[in-house]
């Protein structure tokens, strides 16, 4: 088994946002872990203070040390970092400001300025006095939901005309018991219109929502000093960098585990956000990418077992125990009830049927196909690789086995047989790709250049510089580099090198911006992940926070405001570094501009491209709602409106293909379930690769024109 050395030498670019986990292949460990949760609900009046013990103030002194020695950025532990730290923590339990009256935080102010030398010393009291009126609070709002339930659900007006705040982090802490009472009462609103709305009677309504408060309610009063340190630990580590995280001892073991590849699940990382767990990325190969469903920002409300087992209702559930259940039997069902990315209305929720098993990598292994494009009369074969990952086989390599897997290795078979079959060109696809080895990222750009740098790693003693291990030039025509948000860390290595030495023209959009490097160090009660080193490209460009911007970009679904590393708070930011000699083998600003007009000409009249365009709009219109209407016609007018344009942008993309237009939602969700029980095995090529095959076509004519007209030297070795 691989020690934790040799994973953190060989995986310095795998890493993740705070409060998520990748396990093995499968997503998953929680910021605040807890006990079994018990059937009953206890008294709340019978909760009990959490304190600190003696191991957790020593790992406080610890963690303070760590950050200060050893964390890539520089910055004192004092009265400036404390304000930070102060702020962090209370967004990090209430970010809605939906708990804390103005006078909790008031009576929090004398530590505003005060963490800082506690945090040092192991002084842990106001960080868990905090998160004890945190817990007080969570415990005073349950219970009042609870009452209203009781009373009944009938009690409440869905024909008055009112509206609730979607998104509270900018509002002002409330001032009175009854200003919070009211918004607890349209919370609870919206949860029981959204569920009648969903085809509820409100016996089942009333049995849902009792269930959920209550269960939540045993979580809070089975909270342990342990849930209590973590939170406030990361809230100490989120100012640093939001890679920088602090395992307790049992989240240690989880993430070990995980790290094992030893786990079964659907392969997709989770994060915690709010009351929901939301997904981050999927794993490449893993069976939610498979099954095509699953999207980023997609938030899990429900899970449930087998294809017929009740959803299990798990909002405001903790990360791990929602994970538990995701968990399961390889080759069983787990059926998945979210919202998807970007409704704010939790009545457009969709089930997901996706059958677990564990990821090969031989399922992860880049594959190629061949795509002919003509021309003016001219049909040329363009290649198209698709990697979905920087992966290699370890426990072979150890081994000595000479036929190990690794991305390099898969690659430059693939292109061998291209060759073979004589195309003009290639594509190499990076989309969704998250990374991986940054010793796979170093020697694929190889590949495609004859000697020099690949990238620049800058930590406390230096900077090194990864070169280019073998002077073969593999593959030296004509290169398209396909990347979008999902593709991170490694992907953008290959990406940047590409592009600094004009080997290629980089399509896509803007990428996630991960170019940090992470380590796992073991504490006297815990672990820390702590980011010690930082990616610069060979031009001396970071990818971190500004990630690789494409040549020719393209529009994309994925909210940049969500999903991102500028989107995640006290992220590293970007800079630059003196640059590396590299040859640049083109410059593709000679001609970029022809580059771009010839594809938004061919873009602007491709029906595809039209319906994308079509379903960001749809996108950003419903990412803008700022409130939802508890009136129940309004809401369900809001409703239809939705399903029907869904159904419409569904169907155009069913004509565009060929394919019988849906009926109705329930024809398209019965399509879906098919689906999911016979998933796709081969990736289909779809509109954005063609159309990157078109501009390797227009590369191709615009050298061919330099070197016959002798303007300048052809920018490529034509096949």
């Amino acid at each position: 088994m691989m020690t934790k050395k040799a994973f953190s030498r060989l995986f310095p670019s795998l890493s993740l946002t705070r409060s998520s986990l990748l396990v093995g292949a499968f997503a998953f460990t929680s910021l605040l872990n807890s006990a079994s949760v018990s059937a009953l609900v206890l008294d709340a009046d019978n909760f009990q203070p959490l304190v600190p013990d003696k191991e957790q103030q020593a790992a406080s002194i610890h963690v303070s040390r760590q950050l200060l020695l050893s964390h890539y950025r520089k910055q004192p532990i004092d009265r400036t970092l404390s304000e930070r730290i102060f702020e962090n923590y209370l967004d990090t339990l209430d970010s809605q400001r939906i708990y804390f009256f103005v006078n909790d935080v008031e009576e929090f102010e004398p530590y505003r300025f005060r963490l800082d030398g506690a945090l040092k010393t192991g002084q842990l009291e106001p960080g868990f006095n905090i998160y004890n009126r945190y817990e007080k609070r969570v415990i005073e709002r349950l219970r009042y939901l609870l009452t209203m339930l009781d009373a009944g659900i009938d009690k409440l007006d869905f024909n008055k005309k009112e509206s609730l705040l979607t998104d509270r982090k900018d509002s002002p802490w409330l001032t009175t018991k009854e200003e919070m009472d009211d918004l607890w009462r349209k919370r609870l609103k919206s949860a029981v219109l959204s569920l009648k709305l969903s085809g509820k009677t409100d016996k089942e309504i009333l049995k849902t929502l009792k269930t959920r408060y209550e269960s939540q309610l045993n979580r809070v009063l089975q909270t342990r000093s342990e849930d209590a340190f973590q939170a406030y630990m990361n809230a100490f580590t989120g100012v640093y960098d939001p890679h920088t995280t602090y395992f307790s001892p049992r989240t240690s073991e989880n993430f070990n585990i995980n790290m094992s590849l030893s786990l079964e699940g659907i392969g997709a990382v989770l994060q915690s956000d709010n009351e929901y767990t939301k997904v981050l990325r999927m794993v490449p190969a893993g069976p939610a990418d498979k099954q095509g469903q699953l999207s980023p920002a997609d938030r899990i409300v429900g899970v449930g077992q087998g294809k017929d087992g009740e959803i299990v209702d798990v909002v405001g559930w903790r990360l791990d125990e929602v994970v538990d259940l995701i968990r399961g039997p390889k080759h069983s069902t787990v059926r998945l009830e979210v919202i998807p990315a970007g409704n704010k209305d939790e009545t457009q929720t969709k089930v997901i049927n996706i059958v677990r098993d564990k990821v090969k990598l031989e399922e992860q292994a880049a594959q190629s196909q061949v795509i002919e494009v003509e021309k003016e009369g001219v049909t040329r074969r363009i290649g198209v690789i698709d990697i979905p990952a920087f992966y290699a086989d370890f426990k072979a390599m150890q081994e000595g086995d000479p036929n190990y897997k690794s991305t390099t290795r898969d690659v430059k078979n693939l292109l061998k047989g291209l060759e073979e079959e004589g195309i003009d060109g290639l594509v190499i696809d990076l989309r969704n790709n998250g990374g991986g080895s940054l010793q796979e990222a170093n020697m694929l750009t190889g590949l495609f250049i004859k000697e020099g740098p690949t990238v620049q790693i800058r930590n406390s003693r230096g900077v090194d510089v990864l070169k280019d291990p073998d002077p073969e030039l593999v593959y030296g025509g004509p290169l398209v580099v396909l990347v979008n948000r999902m593709s991170a860390s490694a992907s953008e290595i290959f990406a940047g090198a590409i592009q600094d030495y004009g080997r290629g023209v980089i399509m896509g959009s803007q990428t996630f911006g991960k170019g940090t490097v992470q380590s796992v160090r073991s504490l006297n009660h815990g672990q820390i992940k702590i980011t010690q080193a930082k990616f610069y490209r060979v031009s001396g460009a970071s990818t971190q926070h500004k990630g690789v911007i494409p040549d020719i970009e393209l529009p994309s679904v994925i909210d940049k405001t969500e999903i991102g590393e500028d989107a995640l708070p006290e992220a590293l930011p970007w800079d630059a570094i003196a640059p590396v000699d590299h040859t640049k083998y083109t410059s593709t600003s000679d001609i970029l501009d022809q580059l771009k007009g010839r594809h938004e000409t061919r873009f602007n009249a491709t029906a595809e491209y039209k319906l994308l365009l079509e379903q960001i709009d749809f996108l950003n219109e419903r990412r803008e709602t700022t409130s939802l209407s508890l009136n129940a016609e309004e809401r369900e007018k809001m409703k239809l409106e939705l399903d029907n344009k869904q159904l419409e942008l569904i169907n155009k993309s069913r004509v565009i293909k060929g394919e019988e237009p849906f009926k109705s939602m329930e024809e398209k969700e019965k399509h879906d379930e098919e689906l999911a029980a016979n998933p796709k095995k081969d990736k289909e090529l779809d509109f954005i690769a063609k159309e990157s095959a078109e501009v390797i076509l227009d590369l191709i004519e615009f050298n061919q024109r330099f070197a016959a007209n002798n303007e300048k030297p052809a920018s490529y070795t034509l096949r």
